[in-house]
């Protein structure tokens, strides 16, 4: 076990070492490592694959990517702490495309809600297929679509905007998103304003469901690090498998980011 343990070691101290040989000037970064150290190697290989590393939990089961108490994320506290029943969590790692990316550029990816529409999940009985098939900003009263903004140059301490995703489910769905400037990324949390239906049945009530999606620009990357809840009856449980419903969501929304990101 000692000799496993040293050889994960030696695999990470390299990746770092080749990455800021890759991208000078990042020393300065945090290293993936410093925010998550109780990764196994299984789990490190997924985080850097296409697919990140994504884990649905079951009703009521605890969420298991705790970062470090020094790492200043506390995102797991805050969606633990809405007593949502359904939870998922995410770590994926993209690399940088050609450049080191600042936080600016992660909060211009956020600014393209048009880009969620037509973002494709896989469906058991329809394979291949969009979630979200309008995606638009609109105003507070939800009359109006705004369009996206053009690339800022400002990177504002917080912002709240408006979003109607036309689920492919569930009809129209409306989100209020929330960013904001943290110490060392940007958080971005999604929260459904109105109750979700599914045929004549609620699914989720206003408020019910939240996602929080957070970037830092790592030695190794742009980490982005989500955590997702839902809170349904367990009527609409028996309906609908909750956990993949969530999960199939927060994938697009990751996907989103990565695609932007990547596109930089």
């Amino acid at each position: 076990m000692k000799y496993i343990l040293s050889f994960i070691l030696f695999l990470c101290i390299n990746f770092t070492i080749a990455s800021q040989a890759q991208y000078p000037g990042t020393a300065h970064l945090r290293s993936l490592n410093s925010l998550f150290p109780n990764l196994n190697e299984n789990q490190i290989t997924e985080i850097f694959g296409d697919d990140g590393l994504v884990i649905a939990h079951r009703k009521n089961q605890p969420l298991s990517l705790i970062p470090s108490p020094n790492s200043g994320l506390n995102l797991h506290t805050t969606i633990s702490n809405m007593n949502l029943l359904y939870l998922n969590e995410s770590l994926t790692m993209i690399p940088y495309p050609g450049r080191i990316l600042r936080d600016i550029d992660s909060y211009n990816v956020l600014q393209r809600i048009g880009a969620l529409q037509g973002r494709l999940y896989q469906s058991h009985s329809r394979g291949s297929t969009p979630l979200f098939t309008e995606a638009t900003r609109i105003t507070s009263d939800r009359r109006n679509s705004l369009p996206d903004p053009a690339p800022s140059t400002a990177l504002p301490t917080s912002e709240t905007v408006y979003i109607r995703l036309r689920d492919t489910n569930f009809g129209n769905t409306f989100y209020q998103a929330d960013f904001t400037r943290m110490p060392y990324g940007v958080a971005y949390s999604l929260t459904n304003t109105r109750t979700i239906t599914y045929l004549l049945f609620t699914v989720m009530r206003e408020g019910r469901f939240n996602a929080i999606l957070y970037m830092e620009p790592l030695q190794e990357g742009v980490l982005v690090y989500s955590v997702a809840g839902a809170d349904v009856s367990d009527f609409v449980a028996g309906l609908i498998d909750i956990p993949s419903a969530v999960s199939k969501r927060l994938d697009v929304f990751i996907g989103w980011v990565g695609d932007g990101i990547r596109g930089m």
